[in-house]
């Protein structure tokens, strides 16, 4: 797609601030752990967009570079937290955030 036709770099970073603010006020509100795990998911999502925006507007390959370290980490947190969902759910048999302070040693 040639510059002339792309969308600004205004256009990208209001798309990533929006899909930013919807993962941080689903943090914010859900009280369920798999929820929660979406919406950092957003909000990893909404910062990788900007890496790419940011890459295209300046013209070089950093934005996409950095795009997949973001989707490598993702990937990888989403693993870990899984199995700790996973793990606390066999415990716990609910997904509930507030049942994490019983855990305390």
């Amino acid at each position: 797609m040639p510059f002339e036709t792309a969308p600004g770099l205004e256009a990208g970073v209001l798309l990533a601030s929006i899909l930013f603010c919807l993962g941080l006020a689903g943090l914010m509100m859900r009280r369920n752990i798999i929820f929660m795990l979406m919406s950092v998911e957003i909000c990893t999502n909404a910062s990788a967009l900007m890496f790419v925006v940011a890459g295209a507007h300046w013209g070089n390959a950093d934005g996409q570079v950095m795009f997949v370290f973001v989707v490598t980490l993702a990937a990888a947190e989403v693993a870990i937290a899984l199995a700790l969902v996973l793990q606390f759910y066999h415990r716990k048999h609910t997904v509930d955030i507030d049942q994490l302070n019983e855990l305390r040693g």
